[in-house]
Order: structure tokens, then sequence, then C-alpha cells
């Protein structure tokens, strides 16, 4: 497999090895002692599917606390993928990073805790998988609105499917002044 630092420090783009044949291929969604050499974590403790139809956009989402480190990769289709730094005290506190992953291109993206997720649906239907570090928990999960504009991120839709929840997220200068943005590291 072959990984690339992105422009936030972590976060990791992950491309496996396919081994195409005849009868379709094969590839190695995740190994630990591979993955755990690359720097990522050697276990998850939740693995979840969502499906989107073309033209939704879920998140920015995170978890606070228990923040969760995520590893996504899409099964069926493709979408945008969007990471922010919402680490307060990071240089790179605000900064996105996006990129197209898809059932076809078999990229999957590292996300250590600290940083907010979301994507576009760009196809008919897509599905996203999320191995996560930590277990979900309802009251712990929070969002930022998808457009803020101080964050600036180019989306590849204009009007998009939005959860309740979604549509009425707060912009991440309202959302900073709440104690449940996660501190940076070391």
């Amino acid at each position: 497999m072959k990984v690339t630092e992105t422009p936030l420090p972590g976060v990791l783009l992950v491309e496996p090895r396919i081994f195409p044949d005849g009868r379709g291929f094969f590839v190695e969604s995740w190994n630990a002692a591979r993955y755990a050499a690359a720097g990522m974590p050697q276990s998850f403790v939740q693995l979840n599917r969502s499906r989107s139809r073309r033209g939704t956009v879920r998140g920015l989402h995170y978890q606070e606390p228990d923040a969760q480190g995520k590893l996504v990769w899409v099964t069926a289709g493709a979408v945008f993928d969007v990471v922010v730094d919402i680490r307060r005290g990071s240089p790179s506190f605000g900064r996105w990073f996006g990129l197209e992953l898809s059932a076809d291109n078999h990229r999957q993206l590292w996300i250590p805790p600290g940083f907010a997720h979301g994507f576009a649906a760009l196809s008919e239907f897509a599905d996203l998988a999320y191995a996560c570090t930590a277990p979900y928990r309802a009251e712990a999960n929070h969002a930022l609105r998808w457009d803020d504009p101080d964050i600036g991120i180019a989306w590849p839709v204009s009007d998009p499917v939005l959860s309740d929840k979604d549509a009425v997220a707060p912009r991440l200068k309202d959302a900073r002044i709440l104690p449940r943005l996660p501190e940076a590291g070391p």
C-alpha cells in the first residue's frame, strides 16, 4: 500500500494494492501490522456504513468527548470527502482538505481524532464505510455548518440534501467557544 501525508497533519491518504484478474479484483482493506507501521491504529471498535443519494452532504461531524479516529473508504459510487482541523491551538485550525474517494479508485482516508469529517455524494448512490477507534455516542456527536464561509470548502454541490441537524449546525467560530472542541496535542 502507498501512504501519503495530506496538508493536514496526521490525516493520511491510503492507496491499497489492487490485485485484478479475470474474475474481478482483490484488495486488502485493512491489515493491523501494515497500518500500524504507517502510524494508524491497530484496532477499531466499530464499523459503520452509510448510503447517500447524489447531492447529499453529510457533515461536518465530530465526536467530543471520546473523539473518534476514522478510516473511511467508499464501497459503491463516489464521494467528495472532506476533513477539517478543529483542534484548538493547532497551527492548521480551521483548514480543510478534500478529495474524491470512490469504489473505483479504492482510496482510503485516515482521519485521526480532532478533525471534523463530511462528504458529498457524487454518484447516484454512494456507500461509505467507516472503521472507528471509539464507539459512537449520540450525546457526544456534534456538527459544524457544511458551508461555513470561514472554512471555505469548495464543495461540488451548491444546493445539497441535508439532515435537519446539519442544516442548523453552527459555524466553527461559534462552536470554537464551546468546551466540546478538542485541544491540539503536543
